[in-house]
């Protein structure tokens, strides 16, 4: 009995230490989101995007590359309030068997409230002031223009961060007039920029991962998917 009561102690110690590290985190998560919307609003920051030059309105994009798109990054997308909690635990059992921080679990709206707001820097305070941004970010826009704004504001690789410069810079031609094989082609580049847009054999690789999710999402039937890759050859 004397030892039951002591592992008890030991697990409520535990509890606390652990809740009050989180409750920690958390604020200093709070506390990082707070400042950053206090520096510049996230209405002046739209704004700002808005008024970029090469700036792509959804309605002129391809639907084959928005369906590629939300494949790879975040198929629930239209189903989340901004947070997507079954890709959150996949992320941290992922973690934890490898023993670092490796996956988070972004949605498009994370990914855009880092984009616009924080660094690239891979640490849980971030994270949470992501998820913070990422709340507001989904009370205040609608989906579309929450996906519209991601692209405009991702990596593309040399130089590229909104998709008509990337469509114009590697393809010479307009977003709308970009083939189903282009569509899915620059989709899978804003994952690991500087490698996948100067290597064509990782980017050919990284073309069928993104056909692959398609394929499991049913934005595709496999006919469409082996039409797709005839048209690289």
């Amino acid at each position: 009995m004397v030892k039951i009561k002591k592992f008890l102690k030991i697990v409520v110690l535990l509890t606390l230490i652990i809740m009050s590290i989180v409750v920690a985190f958390i604020g200093n998560g709070y506390k990082m989101y707070k400042e950053a919307i206090e520096e510049i609003s996230i209405e002046d920051k739209i704004k700002q995007i808005k008024s970029k030059e090469n700036y792509t309105e959804i309605s002129e994009l391809p639907q084959t590359y928005i369906d590629a798109v939300l494949s790879v990054e975040d198929h629930r997308f239209y189903k989340h309030n901004g947070i997507d909690i079954i890709a959150i635990g996949r992320a941290i059992v992922n973690d934890i068997r490898k023993m670092e921080f490796i996956e988070g679990g972004s949605t498009i709206t994370q990914q855009l409230a880092k984009n616009i707001y924080f660094t690239q820097e891979k640490k849980v305070k971030r994270k949470i002031a992501e998820v913070f941004m990422a709340f507001k970010i989904e009370k205040n826009y609608k989906k579309d223009e929450i996906l519209e704004l991601y692209i405009n504001t991702i990596c593309f690789g040399n130089g590229y961060y909104t998709i008509k410069e990337a469509v114009n810079g590697y393809f010479n031609k307009e977003p709308k007039e970009m083939t189903d094989c282009e569509c899915i082609l620059l989709a899978g580049i804003p994952n690991a920029p500087s490698i996948y847009a100067n290597n064509l054999e990782l980017l050919k690789q990284r073309q069928k991962q993104v056909l692959n999710k398609m394929l499991k999402y049913k934005y595709l039937t496999q006919d469409k998917a082996n039409e797709i890759l005839n048209q690289r050859k």
